[in-house]
């Protein structure tokens, strides 16, 4: 017989069936709950529908009817459930975990700057938003303001953003897997034209090293500094550790995993690079820790360098445009071969034939070419 109000008010303990599937459970503590069991998918599963102190009979059973017609659409209210229990983290918190959990495997220390540059790109757009609502047209909002400011950080930004959403993927935030395919359609096309590295003519950089000796020190000037006067990679200096100094012989030697040869390459240091040197490590957190960066752990941003020259006006040049400056003036102020200012740049030799056969470094020669750099930039000449 079906259940009346005072049948419910009175039970005992035990199941009580309503009619359909609806019945009413009671525990020995005297605990009442609404219980409806039904075949789903050919498996009989019980769906909780309240504690009878708060669900009426009327309402059970105005409950089990809405879940029968639910079922019968094809839906599963326990996994509806399960997901709506699941706590989805924000694309910040996705991303550092996947960071967390892939970091170890990561032998090339470039890879320290894979969360910093989500911070300084993507977490400002979309770093609270929850993972599993990051699409592919948040992903272009993300990158439009630097897909053709910055190319290479952008394209390297695309692959990490879709790393970040496939490790949700697999920790169940993400029902399915992410396609940025269509990403790269809702950008600019990224022409020789627009990646294009501007250098400043080399007779303007005195007066660029003097406004920066000038201005109060920061990490980011010293970086800038000190990547013009050894002509390196922004790269190469934004990932300098102090082990790699040696201040006593003015060397410093940069392993080849650092470099895009992944060759070593030994540097000269000239007296003002190494002054500067000896300055940090007077100031330094850590002795083995990065040499540019405010605690010896987080490496400054690939756009800090950049940012200092747009500060002072410079619109067009580049920080990797500075070799260039430096490759023009070696031509046109100094009778060193350009093999020895190739070489100063870690450029390899495009005939393979005579790379094989010439194995010097020209190091002397690099030493005594920096300093006369250095002089200039000084205006010491």
């Amino acid at each position: 017989m079906a259940l009346t109000a005072l049948k419910v008010k009175n039970a005992k303990p035990g199941r009580h069936v309503d009619g359909r599937g609806l019945c009413l459970l009671v525990k020995e503590s005297g605990a009442a709950t609404w219980v409806l069991r039904m075949q789903h998918k050919g498996r009989r599963r019980d769906y909780g529908l309240g504690s009878a102190l708060d669900v009426s009979l009327a309402e059970a059973r105005e409950a089990a009817t809405a879940l029968r017609s639910k079922v019968r659409a094809g839906a599963d209210p326990v996994a509806e459930r399960r997901k709506a229990r699941k706590v989805i983290p924000s694309f910040e918190t996705a991303a550092r975990d996947c960071y967390d959990a892939l970091k170890e495997g990561w032998k090339n220390r470039r890879y320290a700057n894979w969360i910093s540059s989500f911070e300084n790109h993507v977490f400002p757009h979309i770093g609270t938003k929850p993972v599993d609502q990051v699409d592919s047209a948040c992903v272009v909002t993300v990158l439009s303001p630097i897909w053709l400011e910055i190319p290479e950080t952008a394209r390297r930004l695309l692959q990490r953003i879709g790393a970040v959403l496939d490790f949700a993927h697999i920790k169940g935030w993400r029902a399915e897997e992410a396609s940025l395919r269509s990403v790269r359609k809702g950008l600019p096309r990224q022409t020789a034209k627009a990646v294009h590295l501007e250098a400043m003519p080399f007779a303007e950089v005195p007066a660029l090293m003097a406004q920066l000796a000038a201005a109060s020190p920061t990490t980011g000037r010293d970086a800038l500094r000190f990547t013009i006067y050894n002509a390196v990679r922004s790269n190469e200096t934004r990932f300098a550790v102090w082990p790699e100094f040696d201040l006593e012989k003015a060397v410093w030697t940069i392993p080849g995993e650092r470099m895009k040869a992944r060759e070593t390459h030994v540097v000269p240091l000239s007296p003002p690079a190494v002054a500067l040197l000896r300055r940090r490590w007077n100031e330094r957190t850590s002795d083995d820790g990065l040499v540019f960066s405010a605690n010896g752990e987080k490496p400054i941003s690939d756009m800090t360098m950049t940012k200092l020259l747009r500060n002072d006006g410079i619109t067009s040049a580049t920080v990797h445009g500075f070799r260039s400056s430096f490759t023009d003036w070696a031509a046109e102020k100094t009778d060193f071969p350009k093999e020895v200012a190739d070489k100063a740049l870690a450029h390899k030799l495009s005939n393979q034939v005579e790379a094989a056969y010439r194995r010097t470094d020209f190091f002397d020669k690099r030493r005594d070419l920096m300093i006369l750099w250095a002089n200039f930039l000084e205006k010491r000449e």
